[in-house]
């Protein structure tokens, strides 16, 4: 079913980028740079994000920064684009949840989307935002459904898609797994601590299963760089899936 929404809507959603976190795993890989910032088939990881979302309309991205935080604003004051880049800086480390809220000041749009900057997945991000307004959801979450969840977790939906409960890691079994891809609607943010770290993964989203959260199931792969083996991977995958 195809969950359809306007170009204009698209337009006018801000993109949440959580680009914040040290990359310590890569470290032996990439040491020089932020790791959203290691090069995929000679270009910057998060170049190619920003553009995969940037050709559904979206035109205003703020990217959560943290670590190496001026890394980031020198390369972006340095490029010519066709859409507008702001930077949230965080002055300590906050989390994916406190990174949000951080960047609550730059963000206009209602609802927005918030994506993690280190993992890529083909989201048919204008079906996404479809079916969550069709929803009338507060919160949307991505999905992607695997053979091992394992290492990753799984989330529980019901029929109606609406998000019951999130399990932890160390089960052998298929299941949804989070793709890192989610539509906030404003109000989220004031269940949301100021000037606090937390997680959104560990801390909000539990709290939030089984009101109005909904999971958006989705076919792509997901692709991530947080370790030299999935790094090297990642640049034979993006490759291939950009090309299809």
């Amino acid at each position: 079913m195809q969950h359809k929404t306007s170009t204009d809507n698209l337009k006018a959603m801000d993109v949440v980028i959580l680009i914040g976190g040290k990359g310590t795993r890569l470290k032996d890989v990439i040491n020089d740079r932020p790791k959203p910032m290691a090069e995929i088939n000679g270009r910057p990881f998060l170049d190619i994000l920003i553009e995969y979302v940037a050709s559904f309309g979206f035109c205003r991205f703020i990217l959560c920064s943290g670590y190496m935080s001026d890394f980031i604003s020198r390369y972006y004051e340095k490029q010519e684009t066709s859409y507008s880049i702001i930077i949230s800086k965080e002055k300590e480390p906050l989390g994916t949840g406190g990174a949000v809220k951080n960047a609550e000041c730059y963000i206009k749009s209602d609802p927005f989307l918030v994506m993690n900057g280190d993992s890529f997945c083909l989201v048919n991000l204008e079906d996404f935002v479809g079916f969550h307004i069709e929803k009338k959801a507060d919160l949307s979450l991505s999905l992607a459904s695997i053979d091992n969840a394992a290492d990753y977790g799984t989330v529980k939906i019901n029929q109606e898609n609406c998000i019951e409960s999130f399990v932890e890691k160390g089960i052998s079994s298929a299941g949804y797994i989070n793709a890192g891809v989610y539509i906030f609607n404003k109000s989220i943010l004031e269940k949301m601590p100021s000037e606090k770290a937390f997680s959104l993964e560990n801390d909000l989203f539990p709290q939030l299963a089984g009101k109005s959260f909904y999971g958006y199931e989705t076919g792509g792969e997901i692709i991530d760089i947080g370790t030299p083996e999935r790094y090297r991977k990642a640049q034979q995958a993006i490759k291939k899936m950009l090309r299809s």
